[in-house]
């Protein structure tokens, strides 16, 4: 299998010189492979949004190394980072994060303009990217005119549509009702089966964390626990997961 993301070793701390440090990741290592669907869980306060920050190149550890796709993204700066940033990862966020005097169209074809991609090529990827969400019939439309589910697609769809090495998602459904949840996670394990889609997840919902084939579990800056799905159902996974999240909060 190839590994698509390295993590070694890694250390975040906060604070200047002469203040108080703040250490929020204490040398965190692990891998994801090609294809892989990989949950991050830890509760409010554990470093997992500060790993998130370095995986998606918006922050960079204070020591350790992280690599995607075989590039130390650690050694990136200027125009070379925004554009691994732009052409290798994916964000999907919990806030839709669209544009609202966009269509839904132009709101996912963002990344691709800003890469100086010609009008014909990018608006045969959008109409492919929507094509794989299910949101063909909405693309003319605007963000205030479709609902939470519909803007959470669109914004999978801008994440996707230029084809990353890795989709990063920052509870992706945590502005959404149970159902479009539901229909977000499987869409997603939709993309991870059959397009062979890589996805990290982060999340504090066990519910959305069952869809992962694996999660690693962080508590006070290293990965105190990790645990497989191997060939349970998901809802036996769910049940070691609230297992698991019982047992670390004693």
């Amino acid at each position: 299998m190839e590994t698509i993301v390295s993590v070694e070793n890694v250390t975040k701390v906060y604070g200047k010189k002469k203040e108080k440090k703040t250490e929020a990741l204490k040398g965190i290592s692990f891998g994801i492979q090609k294809g892989e669907f990989v949950g991050i869980m830890g509760a409010s306060g554990s470093g997992k949004s500060t790993l998130l920050n370095l995986l998606s190149t918006l922050d960079q550890p204070t020591s350790g190394t992280v690599q995607i796709d075989n590039k130390n993204i650690t050694h990136l700066k200027g125009n070379q980072l925004a554009d691994f940033r732009g052409q290798e990862i994916g964000f999907i966020f919990q806030e839709f994060n669209l544009l609202e005097n966009l269509t839904a169209a132009e709101n996912i074809a963002i990344p691709l303009s800003l890469q100086g991609k010609k009008p014909k090529q990018i608006k045969k990827n959008v109409q492919e990217v929507a094509k794989r969400l299910s949101i063909e019939g909405i693309l003319n439309s605007y963000p205030a005119a479709i609902s939470g589910g519909q803007k959470q697609r669109v914004a999978a769809a801008r994440a996707l549509v230029t084809e990353p090495t890795i989709l990063l998602g920052d509870e992706p459904t945590g502005a959404l009702d149970s159902k479009s949840a539901r229909d977000l996670l499987d869409t997603m394990t939709d993309l991870n089966q059959r397009d062979a889609v890589s996805i990290l997840l982060v999340t504090h919902d066990p519910f959305s964390a069952s869809y992962c084939q694996r999660i690693l579990f962080i508590k006070d800056g290293v990965i105190h626990k990790e645990i497989q799905k191997e060939s349970q159902d998901r809802e036996a996974f769910y049940q070691e997961i609230l297992t698991t999240i019982g047992s670390l909060e004693q």
